[in-house]
């Protein structure tokens, strides 16, 4: 199934024509409009009327959080603020929030482009979508919320939280299908099962889940516990929300929405184009955002191209599932890091939950690590010995697969602190 087929099937050689089009619009309204671009652009030398090819674009400086932190709140702006009909906001956790915004246009296209996600992932105007994303300054929740109103579902505005209510909205309103964050979405699985409540006996079908990496095998997990297909969908407010890209129901990989983004991939450290289909840094810049548009903005996000045809008969680029992120990187004994390696691990072992949190402290001159893992009440109850043996099963899978030793320790069900949004998995007590 498809939203807009003509563009999510285009030719690849016509794709990249409208692109080139769009970037050297893009590029002369930031340079018109916005000083900091301007400015940017002057101090290297660069007129937008110059570009003769997408590779040019590598010739430009990056925009970074900073940047729209160092303008806030309107400075990175287009056009006039009487043309913006909505602003959204970062959540501002680790410094100043990040603005953005949306002339009546962008809302249009935004709502599109999450329609050509919501089809992807199984939805029809059929679906009763239950959206369980926070309302307010968060972009989730009203871009999901538009593009569901734009396919023609009717929407369950249902916001996070009081998580047995949702449960009896999913009952009552016969919800089909589920948006939320992957941990979230298993707060809620597992909740069905302390209700006991048959899955089977809901109506879902659909999990379209985003806002956090998670993995193939708590992937398989929520479908198992839940009854249903669940599709991974990317975005980041910085560049418009969800919508970004979403997967196909192949699962294999997110298809770009490249009319509308130009992605790059590049080293985090050099800064340098890595080979297609390498790991490294999504490096975006909007094509058609007229409110807040973005030129080279890094994400911070590590995700590789694949640019083998997808079956679904797409020609929209995909890119592989967030593996990570360069600032969410833990750096322990020089050894890099990143949670979901842990995640994949622990959903591997039997007798764990899907529920981890990694406290980091520095004791002496060295980094210790130490994974709480939550264990199944069978193994938390059992004796010393098989507690034991789980340990001794999950630190060796650790140091295979991490490079470096662990401190696991065993602790019961609901001991880890359930959040409603993004799971908050690593609490580094280091002074760096």
């Amino acid at each position: 199934m498809f939203w807009q087929q003509e563009s999510e099937c285009m030719d690849r050689k016509e794709l990249e024509q409208i692109q080139l089009e769009r970037l050297e619009s893009t590029l002369n309204r930031v340079y018109l409009n916005v000083p900091f671009y301007r400015r940017k652009f002057d101090e290297i030398g660069f007129n937008p009327d110059d570009l003769t090819s997408l590779d040019d674009l590598r010739k430009l400086p990056f925009t970074v959080k900073n940047d729209l932190r160092e303008n806030y709140p309107y400075g990175l702006f287009a056009v006039p603020l009487r043309e913006v009909v909505r602003v959204h906001a970062s959540s501002g956790t680790t410094g100043m929030s990040t603005v953005v915004g949306y002339t009546r246009n962008d809302i249009k296209t935004w709502s599109n482009l999450v329609g050509r996600v919501l089809v992807a992932g199984g939805v029809t105007a059929d679906d009763v979508i239950q959206i369980s994303f926070n309302y307010g300054l968060f972009t989730g929740a009203f871009g999901l919320h538009y593009g569901a109103e734009r396919v023609g579902a009717s929407v369950i505005p249902m916001s996070s939280g009081n998580t047995k209510r949702q449960i009896k909205i999913m009952q009552d309103f016969k919800t089909t299908a589920l948006v939320s964050t992957p941990s979230y979405a298993m707060l809620i699985a597992d909740t069905v099962r302390e209700m006991n409540i048959d899955p089977r006996s809901l109506a879902l079908r659909w999990g379209l889940f985003g806002a956090e990496p998670w993995s193939g095998a708590m992937r398989r997990e929520l479908e198992d516990k839940l009854c249903i297909k669940a599709t991974d969908n990317y975005g980041l407010s910085e560049v418009m929300g969800p919508g970004v890209a979403g997967e196909c129901l192949q699962q294999n990989g997110l298809h770009i929405n490249e009319d509308h983004f130009l992605v790059e991939i590049v080293n985090p450290e050099t800064l340098e184009p890595v080979k297609l289909g390498e790991v490294g840094e999504m490096v975006i810049t909007t094509l058609t955002k007229e409110a807040f548009p973005m030129v080279r903005y890094r994400t911070r996000d590590l995700t590789r191209l694949m640019p083998e045809p997808c079956p679904c008969g797409r020609t929209l680029r995909r890119m592989s599932r967030i593996m990570g992120r360069t600032d969410d990187m833990l750096i322990i004994r020089g050894v890099n890091v990143f949670p979901q390696q842990i995640e994949a691990v622990l959903f591997d072992i039997e007798g764990t939950e899907p529920h981890y949190q990694i406290i980091i402290d520095r004791k002496g001159a060295l980094d210790d690590a130490t994974v709480l893992v939550e264990a199944s009440e069978k193994i938390f109850f059992d004796e010393m010995k098989k507690q034991k043996e789980l340990i001794d099963t999950i630190k060796k899978r650790m140091a295979s697969e991490l490079g470096i030793a662990v401190e696991v320790k065993l602790v019961e069900k609901k001991t880890i602190e359930r959040f409603e949004g993004k799971a908050k998995r690593v609490i580094d007590n280091r002074k760096l």
